[in-house]
């Protein structure tokens, strides 16, 4: 496997092995209050509609498909195990409603520049169940070209014949749940794909022309070990996805009632997951991908790793993203969207879901109006996320504050990054290094108020 010296120790690594919010908002959507109502949410799409925001900058789109056909036991996602296909019928017909309660307030024709189908299993929807999906949304919405639009698969429920079916539905970018190679890691998790069909998959996507292709891998998973996982990491570098999405397994069964079939005295001890992301890191480097950030992997001229190198990484809820911050309109149950300076979260049962839908609601349970602070914050960290580097001048001109003096405590803090290397500060700015990017959540978590006066972190995945 070729492979290079990690840019980072497993000293650094060791004392980083900490929980901590992954930034697809903020504040977090642990801080979402059930006081912002459904009420809330029309009211800040009907501002969305007279403001310049319609106007300026194209939408979002994220879809959630809740069904799959069997439990993966690490699963943390909100999902309904059922062979029960015509569950799915139903489901189409109040995500309908939901689109029509949009389009109600904000009119038809809104331009969209990114959709992502995510779940669950997407692919549960048979070919005609996503072709009427996507004629549904289009209907209602119009499609920029050049945009992303990605759908997540389920290696297990797909073949070359459905890839065609994606192609011609518009899609342009795959993600393929991989997790693991290896067949006794596989067992263990209750999720069994041959690598061949994997390989097969990729093979095809890309000869029928789909942009990127993305493979999600999870470390830390019972029966992995550093050896075992480097063959994963060898045949992962000799399949050559565009993108690669590395997570580590948090194990809270409490939370999360399918991590209780994991036997835990099978997953890895911490120092063999510190092995597994170092050796994760060194493999991938040295096969010449660009480190874009949390967990995330790309080949050099793939859109996202050119983003990074442009400086327009942006950072949504389903993660970094080449399309301008824009608003998010979720569906579905458990979705979360963001309108203006708002953060939204849909029923998460489908009884509560389509209860509301019958009554003529928007499904919304919870969400949160953004102070002046957390709007302020917001800026700091997504900069620092995206970008890597923050010039207090362009904080201080937009929200006019004396940054220095608004965030004492919090650049007192950034002293000790600084004296391990990964920040550099100046008084113009700070700048996140080399090596402070594999750290770069610790960076943004400095400036996150919520978390400084709550420690209780366990809810959080692993920062690195």
């Amino acid at each position: 496997m070729n492979s290079v010296v990690s840019p980072v120790t497993d000293e650094l690594l060791r004392q980083y092995d900490v929980s901590g919010p992954r930034y697809t908002s903020y504040p977090t959507a642990d801080r979402f209050v059930e006081a912002f109502v459904a009420e809330d949410y029309a009211q800040a799409l009907a501002q969305r509609r007279s403001g310049a925001a319609a106007l300026a900058l194209p939408l979002s789109l994220y879809v959630h498909i809740p069904f799959c056909e069997s439990l993966c036991y690490y699963c943390a996602c909100n999902k309904i195990i059922t062979k029960h296909h015509e569950k799915a019928g139903e489901y189409l017909r109040y995500l309908t409603r939901e689109v029509e309660l949009h389009t109600a307030l904000i009119g038809t024709g809104q331009s969209v520049s990114q959709l992502h189908l995510g779940g669950g299993s997407p692919t549960f929807l048979s070919d005609e169940e996503l072709r009427s999906l996507m004629v549904m949304l289009k209907r209602n919405f119009n499609f920029a070209p050049g945009g992303e639009y990605s759908i997540e698969i389920d290696p297990r429920t797909i073949d070359e014949k459905r890839l065609e079916t994606l192609a011609e539905l518009g899609f342009n970018r795959l993600s393929f749940g991989v997790q693991d190679f290896d067949l006794a890691v596989q067992k263990a998790v209750h999720r069994v794909q041959p690598a061949e069909q994997v390989f097969s998959l990729v093979e095809a996507a890309r000869s029928q022309g789909f942009e990127s292709v993305n493979i999600d891998l999870i470390y830390g998973l019972p029966k992995q070990s550093p050896e075992s996982f480097d063959r994963t990491l060898a045949q992962v570098v000799a399949l050559r996805p565009d993108r690669i999405a590395l997570y580590a397994y948090a194990h809270l069964p409490e939370r999360f009632k399918p991590q209780r079939r994991i036997n835990t005295l099978e997953l890895p001890t911490g120092g063999s997951k510190i092995s597994m992301l170092s050796h994760s890191l060194a493999a991938f480097l040295g096969a010449g991908y660009v480190y874009v950030g949390m967990d995330h992997f790309a080949l050099p001229d793939d859109a996202l790793a050119v983003a990074k190198r442009q400086g327009r990484l942006h950072r949504n809820f389903q993660g970094y993203s080449t399309q301008p911050d824009c608003d998010l309109i979720a569906l579905g149950v458990s979705s979360i969207g963001r309108i203006g300076a708002t953060y939204s979260q849909n029923a998460k049962t489908l009884e509560e879901y389509y209860d509301a839908l019958d009554h003529g609601n928007f499904p919304v349970v919870r969400g949160l109006a953004l102070t002046r602070d957390d709007l302020v914050r917001r800026a700091v960290i997504m900069a620092l996320m995206c970008q890597g580097h923050l010039q207090f001048e362009s904080i201080e001109l937009a929200y006019l504050i004396e940054f220095q003096n608004y965030f004492g405590k919090e650049m007192e803090a950034l002293q000790v990054l600084a004296e391990q290397g990964l920040v550099s500060l100046d008084s113009t700015g700070i700048q996140v290094t080399a090596k402070g990017w594999f750290f770069v959540r610790a960076v943004a978590m400095v400036f996150d108020r919520y978390l400084q006066t709550d420690r209780t972190r366990a809810k959080f995945s692993k920062i690195i």
